[in-house]
């Protein structure tokens, strides 16, 4: 009946469609109306060009300086220095660039013959620049390659920092990572990142702004692995059984933009006693989806059809995954470049690391294993 009352509602619109992103349009509008979550209509038979003109990027904050005659550097992202090929194209130590330099020229051009610097290299993504630095009475000209679409960067930019904070705040006691999705190269990130901090007494996994995937099981069960025996040999330091088995206290990090499986395994890490969970209440799409809904002309509408259960109850979807202790970041503090959540997350670690430090029990004095001795 429902079903029904919808054509009946939306089929008058039909004839008045000129275009195929006006269906879309009403295919959406179609299946907003199951008010769930993990629905979407894209693709299909559309127009398009091939005039598509990339606007280059640099990698840097730029301001406008007319009194200096160019544009300021303001910052530049930065990314691990252990992935150089992720780096900024004006973060190279030949280049000797620093924030606060002056771009005055692009290619030949005065930069402040455009409004934005974008302006003087589109169509220049992975091709070779020539730009004029002035620093105080100096200037120099230096090539750069810039990249294309800056948000990886700025995104590695913002983990990085995130990384270098909590290793400062804890004076290298807590670990950090962040997972920006759940697919694949993020379960690559998970490993290479959480390695070389699996023996720390602390861990932050930052799963705000998560996009979902399918790999929660994974991380999970990575938690889920305890140490139950140490090895020590005559040098070096004791290691454990399970091997990389996480021995100290974890907190997750989520939000209102924590998304789908970002939001199962929160819901997962919960469940199964893992840690606490700081932040707030993510989105609430946890009905599984499909993509297998082709129209005859290859577009997608996407329909949820797989309804998470456990315990008795329908989980997180429409509701969302709720922290155990909320806290926001409002927006003024975070222009200013305060994290209220992580810093929560900090605080609370080293409060549990000093009531229960999860030390390494310390080597026993090894045993006379003799002949001689065990005759006696």
């Amino acid at each position: 009946m429902q079903c029904n009352a919808m054509h009946t509602k939306f089929m008058p619109l039909v004839s008045r469609i000129t275009t195929r992103n006006e269906l879309s349009d009403l295919i959406r509008r179609f299946v907003g109306e199951l008010s769930a979550l993990h629905t979407s209509v894209r693709g299909g038979d559309l127009r398009s060009d091939d005039k598509k003109i990339p606007v280059a990027n640099l990698g840097a904050i730029l301001l406008r300086d007319e009194e200096n005659s160019g544009f300021r550097i303001d910052y530049i992202y930065k990314v691990d220095l252990d992935y150089p090929d992720e780096k900024s194209p004006l973060d190279a130590p030949y280049l000797d660039v620093k924030a606060g330099d002056i771009i005055t020229h692009v290619n030949g051009r005065s930069a402040l013959s455009a409004m934005d610097i974008g302006e003087l290299i589109r169509n220049q993504v992975k091709k070779q620049v020539r730009l004029s630095i002035k620093r105080g009475k100096d200037s120099k000209d230096i090539i750069v390659t810039p990249i294309g679409n800056s948000f990886n960067l700025r995104y590695r930019d913002w983990e990085y920092g995130n990384r270098l904070y909590v290793k400062k705040e804890s004076k290298e006691s807590i670990g950090y990572l962040h997972l920006r999705a759940m697919s694949e190269n993020d379960i690559n990130q998970f490993y290479r990142e959480f390695y070389p901090i699996f023996n720390r007494q602390g861990l932050i996994i930052d799963m705000r702004y998560n996009w979902g995937g399918n790999i929660d099981s994974f991380i999970l069960e990575k938690l889920l692995r305890k140490a139950w025996m140490y090895w020590k040999g005559k040098s070096g330091n004791q290691y454990w059984n399970m091997p990389y088995a996480f021995r100290g206290h974890i907190v997750i990090l989520v939000n209102e933009n924590t998304y789908s499986d970002g939001e199962a395994f929160a819901d997962g890490f919960k469940e199964l006693g893992l840690g606490v969970s700081i932040g707030t209440r993510t989105c609430g799409g946890e009905i599984w989806l499909n993509s297998a809904n082709r129209l005859s002309d290859n577009g997608l509408v996407r329909a949820p059809m797989f309804g998470v259960y456990g315990n008795g109850k329908w989980r997180i979807e429409g509701h969302g995954f709720e922290p155990d202790i909320v806290i926001d970041n409002l927006p003024h503090e975070t222009f200013n470049g305060k994290d209220a959540q992580l810093d929560k997350a900090i605080n609370l670690l080293k409060s549990l690391i000093k009531e229960d430090p999860r030390e390494v029990p310390p080597v026993q004095k090894y045993p006379n294993k003799s002949f001689k001795n065990n005759k006696k």
